[in-house]
């Protein structure tokens, strides 16, 4: 194995690993299944891409298509609309219920088979369709770092910050910017957009917890008659 290689399976595993772990805390803590959910479908995307780049399989191979699949499905609507509402439960005390839920993932689930499927014949406007969705995402993320701030949460905030445009310039590179010197299956790319998007999943899973906690001192001290920490 290669240095290449072995830094392509560290960071795909730091992915999978933050994935299966915060989006189980997610469920069990918070009962927010958009969040969790997804979190687990990066992770399982993670495992099924860390197989296939290590047994070489081919673009023939099933775990090929798959993986083609998943990451359709979460660019597209995962880590965009069902994100976005997900943290909503902080920062909106938006409480989706289970036809949302549910809605959600099928929407994601017929986008990223309609983009996957069809990624040769839909050409560039899947691509730039990627890039809008991500660039919305971001505007809603600068008001989730703006949130933060603004209780206080500072070093969550800057956290968040850097993780969301990393995620952006991963996102803005994917399908237009070959790095000189990687090779057929990017995997220079990928070693730093696994390295992202696990940076993205933990950074905003311990963000939200702090943003739940806050909310949840307002709301005691609403029931105590205290008054509330800067909003």
């Amino acid at each position: 194995m290669s240095i290449k290689e072995l830094l392509f399976a560290v960071a795909d595993i730091w992915m999978i690993a933050v994935g299966f772990t915060y989006g189980i805390k997610f469920i069990r803590n918070y009962k927010n299944y958009l969040l969790g959910i997804e979190w687990i479908i990066v992770a399982t995307s993670g495992s099924n891409f860390l197989i296939y780049g290590l047994v070489k399989a081919g673009h023939d191979s099933p775990m090929y298509a798959f993986a083609y699949f998943l990451d359709a499905f979460s660019r597209s609507v995962g880590i965009t609309l069902i994100l976005v509402l997900g943290l909503m439960k902080v920062t909106h005390r938006y409480k989706p219920s289970a036809a949302v839920d549910i809605g959600a993932f099928a929407l994601a689930g017929v986008v990223g088979f309609l983009l996957s499927q069809f990624a040769v014949e839909i050409g560039l406007p899947g691509k730039i369709f990627y890039i809008v969705v991500n660039v919305l995402t971001t505007i809603f993320l600068i008001y989730f770092v703006k949130r933060l701030w603004g209780i206080g949460e500072r070093g969550h905030a800057i956290s968040a910050a850097v993780a969301t445009a990393c995620g952006f310039v991963i996102a803005a590179t994917y399908d237009f910017v070959h790095i000189p010197g990687d090779d057929a299956e990017h995997t220079i790319f990928y070693i730093f957009a696994l390295s992202t998007w696990g940076l993205q999943m933990f950074t905003y899973y311990r963000a939200y917890r702090a943003f739940d906690a806050y909310n949840k001192r307002v709301d005691a001290q609403a029931v105590s008659g205290s008054a509330p920490a800067t909003a």
